[in-house]
């Protein structure tokens, strides 16, 4: 079964807003565990604009399920994986002016210095995982590096369904398939995410190489209206649908 993970990142944007305790990204996680999500996704930011290191703390004391750590290729960052060694590390590109992660990172033009970033972190055990472009010198590249994992990112096709850019959407969609077919055949596990919905998840979790989906801010968005634990029940349903019928 293709797995989800889920990203609470947003619950912390929440929280923070008021700067209260409330609500909890830790009892978020525990509810996405509890409506069958398979892992969870925080991203502590070199701003510590959502996620905090406090939550990072709770979130390894408390969670059944593994944590997916997403961070910059920051000394500091290295220094946090490398004390609290959770089951995954992402490494993303990070711009403090961002609104959200606008790409994937650039690994062939910094292949020596990210193979040399990532080297203890898998020494510590944690799976090192590369948020990319579906472009094959990229996912060469982190095979090359020993990175375990790729994240294909998703942003793209999901801005340009959303835009009704058909042409470029299906392009995009095209070229993440051709992606993951190269990442899997060079042994890479390949994940995906960013910007998906329950309208653009379904030809993305049809990806047969695909093996987890990364979802976070539309889920938190959706849990206003329907709660989250249906929103991820809900998403789970298309995510297997899609799957089901591409087998089929």
């Amino acid at each position: 079964m293709q797995r989800l993970g889920v990203n609470i990142d947003h619950v912390a944007t929440i929280r923070n807003a008021r700067g209260t305790p409330w609500p909890d990204p830790v009892r978020a996680a525990q509810l996405a565990e509890e409506a069958g999500a398979d892992g969870i996704t925080a991203h502590l930011r070199e701003d510590r604009r959502h996620i905090s290191d406090a939550d990072i703390d709770r979130l390894m004391a408390a969670l059944r399920l593994p944590l997916n750590l997403e961070m910059a290729a920051t000394a500091e960052m290295q220094t946090i994986a490398l004390r609290h060694r959770p089951h995954a590390v992402c490494i993303v590109p990070e711009k403090r002016e961002e609104r959200t992660t606008e790409g994937g990172l650039d690994v062939a033009g910094n292949e020596a210095a990210l193979g040399r970033y990532i080297e203890p972190l898998r020494d510590a055990g944690s799976r090192v995982s590369l948020f990319i472009g579906h472009q094959p010198a990229q996912i060469r590249a982190a095979a090359r590096i020993g990175a375990a994992v790729v994240e294909l990112h998703t942003g793209a096709y999901c801005d340009y369904d959303t835009e009704g850019r058909i042409a470029e959407r299906d392009a995009e969609l095209a070229g993440l398939r051709d992606g993951a077919a190269l990442a899997a055949s060079l042994g890479l596990e390949v994940h995906a995410g960013h910007g998906l919905t329950f309208d653009t998840v379904g030809p993305i979790a049809a990806i047969p190489e695909i093996r987890e989906l990364n979802i976070g801010h539309f889920l938190i968005a959706e849990s206003v209206f329907i709660g989250l634990g249906d929103a991820i029940r809900e998403m789970r349903r298309r995510m297997d649908r899609a799957r089901a019928l591409s087998s089929s």
